[in-house]
């Protein structure tokens, strides 16, 4: 897949076109993606993705609280991996968000992209104020010489699956349905930095702290993770292995934290990790953070979490983002 981050002419014959902010890259993406291929392939044309960076709502409303599901650099992978020809990342702006959707159409879509088919989703907005819509994106087509396809929501567990869906089951700590509506195991990477110690002095179950490059973490509780490391007997190395392991996310009650930590007790492993930068792939939402009367009864339970977890893996068929 080529991958552009400017609006410039392309050189591809026969463009279907679909455009989006496609934060998640999850199953209802990935099927709008399958769709432009197909097409692409009747037509004898090209595959492309238009998306943004950064997410419109981070520049036109700054204190919105929203948090991403993908890091940028991630987004492009993944999208990568659906087979498409062409990714097309424009910077989003205060000028570019100007733009009126006529001109959108006219400028970009077509006088640089020179545009065959459009494809979007049954709720799709674009240009200044989001004044366009579907119904003037099809007007425009007939005028310019494009088509326009209009798909219809994807439901999944009888919930349109959008972005918002994933989020909410996320932050609700509902890993099994996110992972569903991602077709994937959600992950966040971190650096491993020092911790308290505890985990191998106190619990005799050492643990990796890090600290996550994503936007959403899922709730505080304890979770059955994968944990992709890389290779350390080969510092040059690209490639990784994958563990099964428990992270706890929250502020060690049993201690009197207050921070909040991130954290994971890799299975059968005992390397020292600091410095590296890790991906835990969550897999399954054990139970919820509780504070312990002591450490002894900590330890019980974080091997009773094991022992869980374990059991989780054996008909465990998540598909794991392996793509640093």
């Amino acid at each position: 897949m080529q991958v552009i981050k400017e609006i410039k002419k392309i050189d591809y014959p026969e463009p279907v076109i679909t455009i989006g902010n496609f934060d998640g890259v999850h199953i209802g993406h990935q099927k709008i993606f399958d769709y432009i291929k197909r097409k692409a392939k009747q037509i004898q044309g090209a595959s492309v993705v238009i998306t943004f960076n950064p997410h419109p709502i981070k520049v036109l409303y700054k204190e919105h609280p929203l948090k991403l599901i993908t890091t940028n650099e991630d987004k492009i992978r993944l999208i990568a991996q659906c087979g498409v020809d062409l990714l097309i990342s424009i910077p989003f702006t205060q000028e570019f968000a100007q733009i009126e959707p006529e001109d959108f159409v006219k400028n970009i879509l077509v006088d640089n992209l020179n545009a065959k088919w459009i494809v979007v989703g049954y709720d799709y907005k674009f240009g200044k104020g989001r004044k366009g819509d579907r119904e003037l994106l099809t007007k425009l087509g007939k005028i310019y010489g494009f088509s326009v396809t209009v798909l219809k929501a994807y439901k999944k567990n009888g919930k349109i699956l959008s972005s918002t869906a994933v989020r909410n089951a996320l932050f609700e700590g509902n890993i099994k349905e996110a992972n569903q509506f991602l077709g994937r195991a959600y992950h966040i990477d971190g650096e491993v930095i020092k911790g308290a110690g505890r985990g191998s002095s106190i619990l005799g179950y050492p643990t990796a702290n890090i600290v996550p490059k994503q936007e959403i973490i899922p709730k505080e509780g304890v979770y059955a993770v994968k944990v992709t490391i890389p290779f350390l007997n080969n510092k040059n190395s690209d490639s990784y292995k994958t563990l099964k392991g428990v992270a706890n996310i929250g502020n060690n009650p049993t201690f009197g934290n207050i921070n909040i930590n991130y954290e994971v007790h890799i299975l059968d492993f005992k390397k020292n990790l600091l410095g590296k930068t890790i991906r835990v792939h969550f897999i399954e939402r054990l139970r919820d953070e509780k504070r312990f009367i002591s450490p002894e009864e900590l330890k019980y339970n974080i091997a009773r979490d094991i022992e869980v977890a374990e059991k989780i893996f054996k008909k465990d068929r998540t598909k794991l983002f392996l793509d640093f």
